[in-house]
Order: structure tokens, then C-alpha cells, then sequence
């Protein structure tokens, strides 16, 4: 074998073909960048081709918003008759302070629109549910045989309910949001924790986190874009992060808010407190589930006494009863007996 490679090597043939294939493959290797143009050049194409896509993209947008304000221009009318009886009216200093306005705003509904719809119903709703209780009584003979007291009181409760149908309706609401957000909150603590341990920025990771939890929770992906969208355009980012936590009524929200402002006004890290305030989501959501969990056996103590034990009595002594009433009774058998 040695013999075979030294041989090789004192042949003149082979080194001279040798040389020749590493003189081949250097001038291969030099010339393929220029085989493969210029990588700024291709760079910049790369970059045109993206501006003309967000273009093309924002005309079919700006397009799409003027079709819709098109067909909604009935509504936008509609929209314009209810604030001019709010501001006639003068209803925003009468009927709305701060906590209802916050209220709202955890509900999701943001803007000077929602607060006039709210206000025009508010107005609205009592007559409307005084004309269905008058017609109820007086046109289809409702309580015909009530005294009159009891009609009227009938009516004043209806305009009563009526008055109180959207506070109702945006409690309902704000709570219903609240819950989605609270139970997707621990997940969105713990992807963000990843995306900042990564290297990403505060703002990136809100931007990818909601892309990640829009499908757990819509209103938390939704909070996310409109908190990076603040974190940019606002003055002061605390204020970003306060109304976070004002939009969605939550303390597990309001902690990681302050942790935030904290964490960039003296310069701590903030994948440290993501962790603590991560684990501690974690442990009130199984601390809420223990407690539901717990909270079951009272509950179920009445549906089983109404529901389970008479069944069950039925099953275990219902052929019993059957057999006895065969026999024409208890002591049906034994009077028998002693007649004979």
C-alpha cells in the first residue's frame, strides 16, 4: 500500500493532473461570485419588491375602508342623530362619571361612540319598556284582573329595567372579557418571557405574542397590538402600560404593568420579573381552579337530594312496592292465612 502511494506520488502523470484539478477548482471558486451578481443589487431588488407588496397591500386596505364607510353611511348618520341628543341633552355630565367610562373600557369599547350609543339607550330603553308594559296591560289584556296599583308598579318596573339594560349588558360584557383575558394571561407571560430571553424588544414581543395568542384569547391579542401601537407613538411608555392595565381591569395585569415601568425607569432586567410574575399567574389560576373544584360538593347537594335520591329510592324499592301490591298489600297475605 505504501509502495502503491509513493509511486503515485513520484509519477510525473499524476501530479501534473493533480495540480491541473486544483487549478480547476480555485478559478471556479473565484469566479462564482461573479456568476452570481452582485448581493447588494440583489439586496435592493429584494427590498423594492417588498415596498411594492405593503403598497399594493395598503391600497386594497385604504380601498377596503372606503367601501365600507360607503355602505355605512346610513349608520354613520344614525351615529351622528344620537350624539346630537346626547349633546342637546346634555346626558355625559348627568349620567356618566369615570368609573363608567372605565367600565366601558373594559368591556372593549373604546371611543366617543360607544359613550353616545350608551347614553342614547340609556334614554331610550325606559320609554320603549313603558310603551311594551302599556301595551301589554291596556291592548292585549294583561293583568285584567290586578288592581290598578299593581299595573302601575307593573309599568315603573318596566321603565326601571329598561334604564338599566346596558349597564347590565356592558357588565355582562366586561366580565365575560375579563375571564378570556385572565385565563390566557399566564400563557402570553410565558410566551413573552421566551421572546425577551431570546433577545427581542419589548415591542416585538408584545407583536408576536399576540400573533401567538390570538387564537387562545381575541381581546388579549388585541390588547397586545393596541399596547404596541401606544408604545410607539406615546410620549411616556408607563403611560402605555398604564392603560393597559386600566383597559383591562385585571391586578395580575396592573403587576406586570408596574413590573414594566419599573424594570425601564432603573434599568432592571425584565426577563426576571416576567418569570416571578409568570409563576405567580400560574399558581392564582391553579389556586382559582382548586377553589371551583372545592366549591362543588355544596353545590351538588341539592340536586342530588331533589333529583338522585328519588330516583334511587324508586329503583331499590320499586319492586318491593310491586310485590306487596300483588299480594293485596302488607298484611293482605297474613289476613288470608288465618281465615283459612
Amino acid at each position: 500500500m505504501v509502495d502503491q502511494v509513493a509511486k503515485s506520488l513520484s509519477d510525473p502523470s499524476f501530479l501534473i493532473a493533480l495540480l491541473v484539478g486544483i487549478a480547476v477548482f480555485a478559478t471556479v471558486f473565484t469566479a462564482l461570485p461573479a456568476f452570481g451578481g452582485n448581493p447588494l443589487k440583489t439586496r435592493m431588488k429584494t427590498v423594492a419588491l417588498e415596498r411594492e407588496e405593503l403598497r399594493a397591500k395598503q391600497r386594497a386596505r385604504l380601498q377596503a375602508e372606503a367601501d365600507r364607510r360607503r355602505k355605512g353611511g346610513l349608520r354613520g348618520e344614525q351615529s351622528i342623530g344620537m350624539r346630537n341628543i346626547v349633546d342637546r341633552l346634555d346626558l355625559r355630565r348627568a349620567l356618566v362619571d369615570q368609573k363608567t367610562l372605565d367600565k366601558l373600557k373594559v368591556a372593549g369599547f373604546r371611543g366617543q361612540n360607544p359613550v353616545t350609543k350608551f347614553l342614547f339607550f340609556r334614554l331610550v330603553l325606559p320609554f320603549a319598556g313603558l310603551a311594551l308594559a302599556l301595551a301589554y296591560i291596556f291592548l292585549l289584556g294583561g293583568l285584567a284582573h290586578k288592581p290598578a296599583f299593581a299595573k302601575f308598579f307593573v309599568c315603573v318596573l318596566a321603565a326601571y329595567a329598561g334604564f338599566y339594560v346596558p349597564v347590565i349588558y356592558v357588565s355582562n360584557r366586561a366580565t365575560k372579557r375579563k375571564a378570556s383575558i385572565q385565563l390566557a394571561w399566564p400563557d402570553a407571560l410565558d410566551l413573552m418571557l421566551i421572546c425577551v430571553e431570546s433577545g427581542m424588544s419589548v415591542e416585538a414581543a408584545f407583536r408576536k405574542v399576540a400573533d401567538e395568542i390570538g387564537s387562545q384569547s381575541v381581546e388579549l391579542a388585541e390588547e397586545f397590538v393596541l399596547t404596541n401601537a401606544e408604545l410607539s407613538f406615546l410620549q411616556e411608555r408607563k403611560q402605555a402600560y398604564e392603560n393597559l392595565a386600566a383597559r383591562t381591569g385585571l391586578e395580575s395585569v396592573r403587576s406586570v404593568s408596574q413590573a414594566l415601568t419599573q424594570a425601564e425607569r432603573y434599568g432592571t432586567p425584565v426577563a426576571q420579573a416576567l418569570r416571578v410574575l409568570a409563576s405567580e399567574s400560574r399558581d392564582m389560576r391553579m389556586t382559582a381552579a382548586e377553589k371551583k373544584a372545592a366549591a362543588l360538593p355544596p353545590k351538588l347537594t341539592v340536586p342530588m337530594i331533589l333529583f338522585f335520591l328519588p330516583v334511587l329510592f324508586i329503583i331499590i324499592l320499586g319492586p318491593a312496592g310491586i310485590t306487596v301490591s300483588q299480594r293485596g298489600g302488607i298484611f293482605g297475605g297474613t289476613s288470608v292465612s288465618s281465615n283459612k
